[in-house]
């Protein structure tokens, strides 16, 4: 059964520094590219980044870091440097091959991780 499950978010302050991790079951990260996403209240799902079998990360931002530990299943995202302007539900998505950024063309969705920013 193919699962992947955010965790690491929560409530911190602006400023702070916040690692979300990806653990993925069902399949191996190998041949996968792994993006994050983010839906913040009202508005639209964003893609931020994504990491691939060439190693390949598309960064956002400066302050968000993508990486991927193949042995543990698991991406993780860097965030640094947090903004109120960064709450957001983050979610990670896979799809077989390279990395895309629509989250309608990913194959397998997580749930999500809430990550709240307060000023």
């Amino acid at each position: 059964q193919v699962q992947l499950v955010e965790s690491g978010g929560g409530l911190v302050q602006a400023g702070d520094s916040l690692r979300l991790s990806c653990t993925v079951s069902g399949f191996t990260l190998d041949y996968y590219g792994v993006s994050w996403f983010r839906q913040a209240p009202g508005k639209e799902r964003e893609h931020l980044t994504c990491i691939d079998e060439r190693g390949y990360a598309d960064p956002m931002k400066d302050r968000f870091i993508i990486s991927r530990d193949i042995a543990k299943n698991t991406v993780y995202l860097q965030m640094n440097n947090l903004n109120p302007e960064d709450t957001a539900n983050y979610s990670c998505a896979a799809v077989a091959g390279l990395c895309i950024t629509a989250w309608i063309g990913q194959d397998y969705r997580g749930k999500g991780t809430l990550v709240t920013v307060s000023s």
